[in-house]
């Protein structure tokens, strides 16, 4: 089989998969209750789908400066996107958002 069509194959997997991801968190925003599961659903999937994103277009450059421009790119983009999750949500605590609580369950 040829070597190219693999790659091809993956990274058309990866863009997929990446822009299902971010879709879903899309959708996550408009369904979720409150601001803290909005927050959660958004940071996961935007931060995998960001990822398999950039896997994909890195499966189609060539080993130059972009490429490693990319593999930064995804660096930072693993240590910000949860770090600023993580900001955002203790700022809205500490505003006096709270977060929604589950009833609790009834017992027989």
């Amino acid at each position: 089989m040829n070597v190219q069509l693999l790659i091809d194959t993956a990274s058309w997997i990866l863009l997929l998969s990446g822009s299902a991801f971010v879709f879903l968190g899309g959708l996550g925003l408009l369904r979720m209750p409150d601001l803290y599961t909005r927050m959660h659903a958004a940071s996961l999937t935007d931060t995998l789908g960001s990822l398999f994103i950039l896997l994909g277009i890195m499966l189609q450059m060539d080993w130059t400066s972009s490429l490693a421009k990319l593999v930064a790119v995804i660096g930072f983009l693993l240590v910000t996107n949860p770090t600023a999750t993580y900001a955002l949500a203790n700022a809205a605590l500490l505003a006096g958002e709270k977060p929604r609580t589950a009833p609790a369950p009834e017992k027989p």
